[in-house]
């Protein structure tokens, strides 16, 4: 019996860090530059670093109001640069892995002020000290999938509905591979008491040549094929095999770099196809939507109009095969 997949294009928050400080611009900026969809980041609104609770609540409402103003639908809070800073949930001191679990306990808190139910990001980094020997890193590799274990729980007694762990491209931060991907997620999943823990693909995590990475796991359609069925959100960006720019979808960027729209659509559709095929379709149940969310990056010399003239032309760029109002497909 065929099922049905919608799919909507969206923008990530990370082209607001150090510009703009009000609700009412980052929301009314989304929706000009042709977003109905944006993915709230978590740099813009910090729980450890922006003001005091009463000030990070206040704004996550504004955001709210300002997102309803403007039609604009907050998909989920995530990480921006911030937590990548730290070994966060996989520390060797377990002072500084609760740390990190509180600021994912606050984060969840603020998104549902926001009105949205999701995060998703990063938080963790292995040590070269972890990484150096077989026991420890497999004995941080257990305790990240019991630790994504116990945030799905209180995720589900707080209401939210799913987190996110994006895919990466370096070993200190997993999953970085196909396979490992595939065993994370299963551990995490399987006979879960708490809300489904789901993976984000990124069109430019396939760069870890550098640490041995080759085929399959550079090919950033062999990951979609593999993990579209679950993953909620999909970032896109511009970019070239051996890095991860996150540059627009311009032309000048387009010529430069490899990722096409057309063979992200394609690598979605082919694995919902091949679900039943997929080896956590005994875990998991397939996502039903998903959202394309151009993670855009600016250097921080660009000019706010350059800024935001990228967003549009990107916009536009996704807009000739995704509509505005969504895209939906028919699948097996």
């Amino acid at each position: 019996m065929a099922r049905t997949l919608t799919l909507q294009y969206g923008i990530n928050g990370a082209f607001i860090t150090r510009r703009w400080e009000e609700p009412e611009q980052w929301m009314r900026l989304t929706r000009e530059c042709g977003y109905r969809v944006h993915e709230f980041c978590g740099d813009v609104l910090d729980p450890f670093f922006s003001g005091d609770r009463e000030y990070q609540v206040r704004t996550a409402r504004a955001v709210r109001a300002a997102a309803e103003k403007y039609g604009v639908h907050i998909t989920d809070i995530y990480t921006g640069v911030a937590t990548h800073r730290f070994h966060g949930l996989s520390h060797s001191d377990p002072s500084c892995r609760q740390r990190m679990k509180q600021w994912i306990y606050d984060c969840m808190d603020l998104a549902l002020e926001m009105g949205t139910d999701r995060i998703g990001g990063h938080w963790d980094a292995f040590s070269v000290e972890v990484l150096s020997g077989p026991r420890r890193h497999q004995e941080a590799f257990r305790r990240i999938c019991a630790t994504f274990r116990e945030l799905a729980v209180v995720g589900k007694r707080k209401g939210i509905a799913a987190i996110y762990n994006e895919q990466m491209y370096i070993p200190s931060e997993i999953p970085w591979r196909i396979e490992q991907a595939e065993t994370f997620l299963a551990e995490v999943n399987r006979d879960a008491e708490g809300c489904p823990v789901y993976l984000t693909v990124d069109s430019g995590h396939q760069a870890g040549q550098a640490y041995g990475l080759g085929e399959p796991d550079t090919d950033y359609a062999a990951w979609i094929r593999r993990f579209a069925p679950v993953a909620e959100i999909i970032h896109v960006q511009q970019t070239t095999p051996e890095a991860s720019h996150h540059w627009p979808f311009t032309e000048a960027c387009n010529a430069r770099g490899h990722v096409r729209l057309e063979c992200v659509l394609e690598a979605i559709e082919q694995g919902h196809r091949d679900w039943q095929d997929n080896p956590l379709s005994a875990l998991m149940a397939p996502v039903n939507r998903t959202f394309l969310i151009a993670e855009l990056i600016p250097g921080s010399a660009k000019p706010e109009q350059a800024v935001l003239e990228e967003l549009r032309i990107s916009a536009d760029y996704l807009r000739r095969l995704v509509p505005e109002t969504g895209l939906t497909l028919s699948v097996p």
